[in-house]
Parts: structure tokens; C-alpha cells; sequence
């Protein structure tokens, strides 16, 4: 029967695991940037709509 935690020998068996890991980090940093950027874009947008609603009610 095979032991429940695997540690290899042979430490090159890491290594696609190690450039899976850091494939999958760069994913999330670059998704998480996208988000950050989608962010800030749609707070400018909400704080210039909030800015002529209240342009329109000063008028009125």
C-alpha cells in the first residue's frame, strides 16, 4: 500500500509541480490586476455620474 504523503527521491519530480504553481500565481496576479483595473474604471465612471446628478439638482 502506497504511503497517504508521496515524497519523492528523486527531487526533479518537483519541478513540474513547482511550474504548475507558478503558472497558476501569475494567473491570479495578472486576473487580479485586470480586476483592479476594471475597478477603478467603473468607480470614474460612477463618481462622474455622480457628479453631473448633482450639477443636474444644483440647476433645479
Amino acid at each position: 500500500m502506497m504511503e497517504f504523503l508521496y515524497f519523492p527521491e528523486d527531487k526533479s519530480e518537483y519541478i513540474p509541480a513547482i511550474i504548475t504553481l507558478l503558472f497558476f500565481i501569475v494567473l491570479a496576479c495578472v486576473a487580479m490586476i485586470f480586476i483592479i483595473k476594471a475597478s477603478r474604471k467603473e468607480e470614474e465612471k460612477t463618481d462622474h455620474a455622480h457628479s453631473q446628478i448633482e450639477q443636474h439638482e444644483k440647476e433645479y
